[in-house]
């Protein structure tokens, strides 16, 4: 047996224990639910002609709920105390411009597209997360009740299955946690993998007794499993599919997560923090992860926005940026789609305090890659930032949008905790413009 595993549970806010077990399952034995047993599922449905879209998404999710007006749409033609008090910066697009702090992200604005009328109706944090994250209002959020959807990376997991069959990469992974995020009557299962946590603490290398003497951190267990399995001609006794998840437990499905195995000049140019987060993320990608949310809080800017926006927004303005630029450089704008949003806006009008407060009316997100149409503003807001001027996109819209890029069908339903089969997706529609 060799099974990459954590060795506690640990529950979440869904109200389950993390998912953060990778495994390669019974080498040598047959096991028809391992890794082995998933590469030989990948090539008899590729001899049938069936296949699965290997596209994935990063979630960069800015808790709290970013201003909509100093980020990306700062209305200067707006009265003066409702535009951007941070300016504004031109684009690469004829007429458009972000706030002041994006200029990086200026240039490559064609390269991604924004929405200008995004909205919903609950201003709360726990409640705004939770119809972003799944597509649907849940009242009691704010009040401590767990959620009751499934996230879209769960239903991903759910889809897909909770690795990548060639790979052996977690479909679904999250670096921080969102409230929402996790899989709720589908079961903890398809909850997202954090590699953050005492998923990579306690992970070690379980081989039967007797193979090994000795166990030791995860990477050099698995430098002794290779050359002791090279010596004792354990892979040779494997079929073709064991010997290739063997290989790529040993070898490659690690090294994603390790920034070390990255060209020096690629990390400086995301810069620290979140730059090496959101590189991390384009790395399992490659590696053959569906979906993985990138958590960056800080943006509940009740008072003095101009100073919070000046010491918060220029580290998304420089790792954002090189996302999409690598992206573009090495053709994974087809690949990978990057989702950037929060809860919500905050409200137009700027507050005694400098601030703004908490607006579900109106906001906007950020797209890049993904196939979609690029280089353009989606909707607009009107004359006060505080509304949709055109109609109104919603967070099942932006779900829809998501699913199409994804593969998932739009009408899948799977089965609630009373038995009932459920639709992910009941009214949204893919937005028209990007698809």
């Amino acid at each position: 047996m060799l099974e990459i595993r954590r060795l506690r549970g640990r529950g979440d806010c869904a109200g389950g224990s993390r998912r953060d077990v990778l495994r390669v399952g019974a080498l040598g034995l047959g096991a028809g639910l391992g890794l082995g047993g998933l590469l030989r599922d990948r090539a008899a449905a590729a001899a049938a002609g069936r296949s699965v879209k290997d596209t994935s998404v990063i979630w960069l999710w800015l808790g709290g709920g970013p201003t909509h007006v100093e980020t990306f749409d700062p209305k200067l033609t707006a009265p003066a105390e409702y535009r951007s008090v941070t300016g504004e910066v031109a684009t690469k697009l004829p007429g458009v411009t972000f706030g002041g702090n994006f200029e990086r992200l200026a240039r490559v604005a064609d390269k991604m597209a924004v929405v200008r009328s995004f909205a919903h109706t609950n201003s709360g944090h726990g409640g705004g997360t939770h119809y972003v994250m799944t597509g649907y209002d849940h009242r009691l959020a704010d009040n401590g009740a767990v959620p009751e959807r499934p996230a879209i990376g769960s239903i991903l997991a759910r889809a897909r299955g909770t690795n990548h069959p060639v790979t052996g990469i977690p479909t679904y992974v999250r670096m921080g946690g969102i409230y929402g995020d996790g899989p709720a009557f589908l079961g903890t299962a398809f909850g997202p993998f954090d590699p953050a946590g005492e998923a990579r603490q306690n992970m070690g290398l379980v081989i039967s007794e007797g193979r090994f003497d000795r166990r030791r951190g995860l990477l050099e267990s698995i430098d002794n499993a290779r050359r002791e399995a090279d010596r004792s001609g354990l892979v040779e006794g494997l079929d073709a599919f064991e010997q290739q998840a063997f290989d790529i437990i040993t070898r490659r499905s690690q090294q994603a997560f390790d920034l070390k195995y990255e060209d020096p000049r690629v990390v400086d140019r995301y810069g620290p923090g979140l730059g090496q987060q959101l590189l991390q993320a384009r790395r399992l990608c490659e590696a053959g992860c569906g979906f993985v949310t990138v958590s960056f809080g800080g943006w509940d800017m009740h008072g003095g926005i101009k100073a919070a926006m000046d010491a918060l927004a220029p580290q998304v303005d420089v790792a954002v940026a090189a996302l999409v630029e690598d992206m573009h450089m090495r053709g994974l704008d087809e690949k990978i789609l990057l989702v950037v949003s929060g809860e919500f806006g905050r409200t137009p009008k700027i507050n005694a305090g400098g601030g703004r407060d908490h607006w579900a009316p109106l906001s906007t997100l950020a797209l890049a890659g993904g196939g979609l149409a690029m280089g353009q503003v989606v909707g607009e807001s009107a004359e006060k930032v505080d509304v949709p001027k055109t109609t109104p996109i919603g967070p099942q819209d932006l779900m829809a949008t998501v699913f199409h890029v994804l593969g998932i069908d739009g009408r899948v339903q799977y089965v609630n905790q009373a038995g009932r089969p459920v639709s992910m997706i009941e009214q949204g529609r893919p937005i028209e413009e990007l698809v």
